[in-house]
């Protein structure tokens, strides 16, 4: 279908989507599968690889490392893929190739290493490529092929070698691989191809090209290709042709000559030794009139009936140029410099089925070919034709494929084409068409693709393609917009496919398409249901599988309902646009590149369950939600190249999903750069390390927990417990720092007993204590008002006091427990109780307290001692027995004793 059907398969190939295979996030490439094959394509190209990876999944079937920096292929490189069939390795460094390499590549069928370093080919260097079929070289500097390099070739059928250094014994060895069909030799040095050098007693050869050599003598003496049937030749004036039997190229049916200027005789010898000579070219000649000659010579040969006389620089076509080739199918006059034809120039063309006049410079569609009613095929594209008449196409009845794209055509009558009953192409692309006149007399039944994009279409009207019911293909893609009126696309009930430039806010009216699978909208404004329609604009399309948007410029908002309907869509594709997605089940592949989405939640909501492809290229997020991926139960593939990545614990849970996950593959993962924060800018995504933050979160949540829960039920433990014995080791040590203190001083004892009373029971120790213990019994007392030292600190005078006194007294009220000095003065003295072990502290209480109202330091005294106390009130009327037991207890050695002395009973 020539260049509309062109059209046609790269937007199907555009919608065509692959089975990404499972559990595969490589480093520098992408894994595809096709769909209901097994085969595994992975792709490495443009990757800046200096080496073969190592993660290369071993059932790959196909490998490309295409434009990459390896500068050679060493031995386990493609270790473990034995699977692989078809491996390129096109525009890199490689300048050697360790023998044995490729010894595990059993199942390689095509090996392709164009645009490389090699100089020469070496024993062993394809050793265990025993399948291998097609071997491409081209484009490097090669000047040697050794003997026993293409020795263990044995299947090779296709050698390409154009584009190098190599000489004519070079191509002996190549020839004696008993399988060659095809060799391409292009642009060498060959001087000469001559039989009797070659070596060979056979060859299965179909294909030579040795075209752009400096051959000056083609010579076959020796029956070696009974099978050649394309020969490529072209070189300098004087080539010598010696094939001296016609049966020698027997098989011989396509000759090409480029530049080569031969002889009229010499062009006989050549036709006489093709009998089966069926297509010939002679392209860019210089001679013109040789040329001419030589045209006529072959036209006379009734067995060529294709004839190429491109890249010729004819301006004209005179009547008598092919007057002779009656017999002709096909004619080929492209890539010259025609401005017009005679109108006889064709006559005799009577079985002419295919006319190439593309790439000149007609103004008018010649009127020779109006006699032609055997033409199928018609090109005329690239030319500057500016105007269509209704008689241009009379009589081509049997015409199948017609090319007007790339000329000045600015109006489309329906006329020109009523006589195309058979058209099933009609490529009107890239002209200057305004608007279709009476276009629905095209009446062709059999109308399958018009492309009419790359035009200025002013409108759409009404029934435009109603007689065009075997339509599957229509292309009405515009820079600008414009408008379709109602029934525009009435009758298309057989249509495919629709490329489309809707008109401003008006969605088009997307009717009478029933079949329609794969519908492509380039948006200029944004596109809502318009006022006249409300319904979404999809409702009409049951059938639609396939749905690509693309916008020109701008950011495009869609409506909620935009996708509703939808209930065959696979596979879909927007650009620059946002949209809150109605419910797709059948969903497949979802394109949403260069929209500049921050956020992928409304996909939770949109239950895509069906989902495997996403892309979202080029976007704006900076972090992935798993929630999001969980939500896409049958993802497979996703391609997030481009976006602006947090590289913080925000993006910890996508980065062990993306190394850990075994079903989807992320595409280029590896590559993923850090946009934020600035600290980790240019930095990869997947090299942030992820354990940090499972340390500084749920670990550290973990320990801080079981510390403090431990820590409380230790707490609560000795509170219930130990506290006692906690706190008089504690006031153990404080004693002894005090003590040692004492010690080292060296002081003797100034008084027998320190008093520690609080200021309210002052009156009953001057009224009481002080007559018996100081007049009466002779003790010696330290009293804080009359004894302290003034200007010192309270608390070293309390120490001095009591580490001065043999002994202290604590006269115990309830105001004493309240005092926080008096609290502290017998908190010393029961240290140095702790301390020396020995009986210096004397309880005094003047009033009957409850054990439990005590302070630890009182009940202290009860549990280190174990001993009675003395106690005012008890004594009552008996006094003088109170104070000899006090008298009894000041006179008691410093040491330890039980002797129960005291009135008050035992308290424990």
């Amino acid at each position: 279908l020539r260049q509309s059907s062109h059209g046609l398969l790269f937007f199907l190939l555009s919608l065509l989507q692959f089975n990404p295979l499972l559990a595969y996030s490589l480093k520098s490439c992408t894994v595809t599968s096709p769909d209901n094959t097994t085969e595994v394509w992975v792709g490495c190209s443009d990757q800046g690889l200096a080496a073969v990876p190592d993660d290369v999944p071993r059932n790959a079937t196909s490998l490309d490392l295409s434009s990459n920096h390896i500068v050679m292929i060493n031995s386990g490189d493609f270790n473990s893929l034995s699977k692989l069939r078809y491996l390129h390795m096109k525009t890199n460094w490689i300048s050697g190739v360790d023998d044995g390499a490729f010894g595990d590549l059993s199942e390689l069928l095509e090996l392709e290493m164009d645009k490389n370093n090699f100089t020469k080919l070496s024993d062993n260097m394809f050793h265990g490529l025993w399948k291998l079929t097609i071997l491409s070289l081209e484009e490097n500097q090669i000047t040697h092929v050794s003997p026993r390099a293409l020795q263990s070739l044995i299947s090779l059928k296709t050698v390409r070698l154009n584009y190098n250094q190599l000489q004519t014994v070079e191509i002996r060895t190549i020839l004696q691989l008993p399988n060659l069909q095809e060799l391409f030799l292009e642009f060498n040095i060959l001087t000469s191809f001559q039989t009797n050098n070659l070596q060979v007693n056979t060859s299965n050869l179909r294909t030579l090209s040795i075209g752009h050599n400096y051959i000056q003598r083609f010579s076959i003496t020796t029956d070696i290709f009974p099978h050649l049937q394309s020969v490529h030749l072209s070189g300098p004036s004087g080539l010598k042709w010696d094939v001296p039997n016609s049966t020698f190229l027997r098989s011989l049916t396509v000759l090409d000559l480029h530049m080569v200027d031969v002889s009229c005789d010499t062009f006989v010898r050549m036709l006489q030794s093709t009998e089966s000579l069926q297509t010939l070219a002679l392209t860019a000649m210089t001679n013109r009139r040789v040329l001419a000659a030589l045209v006529g010579i072959s036209c006379r040969n009734r067995v060529v009936t294709s004839l190429d006389l491109s890249e010729n620089g004819f301006v004209t076509i005179a009547d008598t140029l092919l007057r002779s080739c009656s017999q002709l199918t096909e004619l080929d006059l492209s890539f010259n410099d025609l401005q017009d034809m005679s109108d006889l120039a064709l006559t005799s063309l009577k079985q002419l089925r295919c006319l190439e006049l593309n790439n000149n410079y007609l103004k008018t569609v010649p009127r020779a070919i109006r006699g032609l009613s055997t033409l199928e095929i018609f090109n005329l594209s690239f030319n500057f034709i500016s105007e269509l008449t209704c008689s241009d196409f009379l009589n081509l009845t049997r015409l199948t494929e017609l090319h007007l794209d790339q000329n000045r055509i600015s109006v489309v009558d329906g006329c020109v084409f009523q006589d195309l009953k058979n058209l099933r192409v009609l490529n009107i692309s890239g002209n200057a068409v305004r608007k279709l006149v009476d276009f629905f007399k095209v009446n062709s039944k059999k109308l399958e693709v018009l492309d009419l994009s790359g035009n200025f279409l002013i409108v759409l009207k009404q029934g435009d393609f109603r007689n065009l019911p075997s339509l599957r293909y229509l292309d009405l893609q515009s820079g600008k917009y414009y408008p379709a009126n109602n029934g525009a696309f009435e009758g298309l009930n057989g249509l495919k496919t629709l490329i489309v430039t809707p008109f401003m806010h008006n969605v088009m009216n997307f009717t009478g398409m029933p079949q329609l699978e794969n519908l492509k909208l380039l948006v200029t404004f944004s596109l809502k249901s318009s006022y006249d329609n409300p319904e979404p604009p999809f409702t009409h399309l049951p059938s639609l599988k396939n749905l690509i948007i693309e916008k020109y410029d701008g950011q495009y908002d869609m409506s909620a309902d935009f996708l509703k309907g939808l209930k065959c869509l696979e596979n879909f594709r927007a650009d620059r646009f946002f949209s809150l997605f109605q419910p797709i089940p059948n969903l497949q592949a979802l394109d949403l590149s260069n929209n500049k989405l921050r956020s992928l939640d409304f996909l939770i909501w949109a239950n895509l369950s069906a989902l495997r492809q996403l892309t979202l290229r080029h976007n704006e997020l900076t972090v992935i939600n798993e929630t999001v991926l969980q939500s896409l139960p049958a993802l497979t593939y996703l391609d997030l190249f481009g976006n602006p990545f947090s590289c913080d614990c925000s993006n910890a849970g996508f980065i062990q999903w993306v190394i850990s996950n075994n079903q989807t593959q992320v595409v280029n993962a590896h590559q993923y750069d850090c946009a934020f924060p600035l600290s980790k800018k240019g930095t990869k995504l997947l090299d942030f390390d992820v354990q940090s933050c499972w340390m500084d979160v749920s670990f550290l949540c973990f320990i801080s927990s079981t510390c403090l829960v431990v820590l409380t039920l230790l707490s609560s433990f000795i509170y219930h417990f130990l506290r006692w014995q906690l706190a008089y080791g504690f006031y153990l040590f404080l004693a002894f720092l005090y003590d040692s203190r004492k010690k080292k001083k060296g002081t003797p004892h100034q008084f027998d007993a320190f008093v520690s009373y609080n200021v309210h029971d002052e009156a009953w120790v001057y009224r009481e204590m002080l007559p018996v213990l100081e007049e009466e019994q002779g003790w010696r007392l330290c009293l804080h008002h009359r004894d302290f030292q003034p200007g010192k600190p309270i608390m070293e005078n309390i120490t001095d006091a009591i580490y001065g006194s043999r002994k202290t007294i604590c006269v115990i009220s309830r105001h004493y427990l309240q005092s926080e000095w008096c609290s502290r003065e017998i908190q010393m003295a029961s240290f140095r109780l702790f301390d020396e072990h020995k009986d210096v502290l004397i309880l005094l209480f003047l009033e009957e307290i409850p054990t439990q109202q005590l302070s630890p330091y009182y009940r202290m005294r009860k549990t280190v001692k174990r001993r009675t106390y003395l106690s005012w009130p008890q004594a009552g009327q008996h006094t003088g027995v109170f104070w000899q037991n006090v008298r009894r207890a000041l006179e008691t050695g410093d040491g330890p004793t039980d002797n129960n002395l005291l009135t008050g009973p035992a308290d424990s």
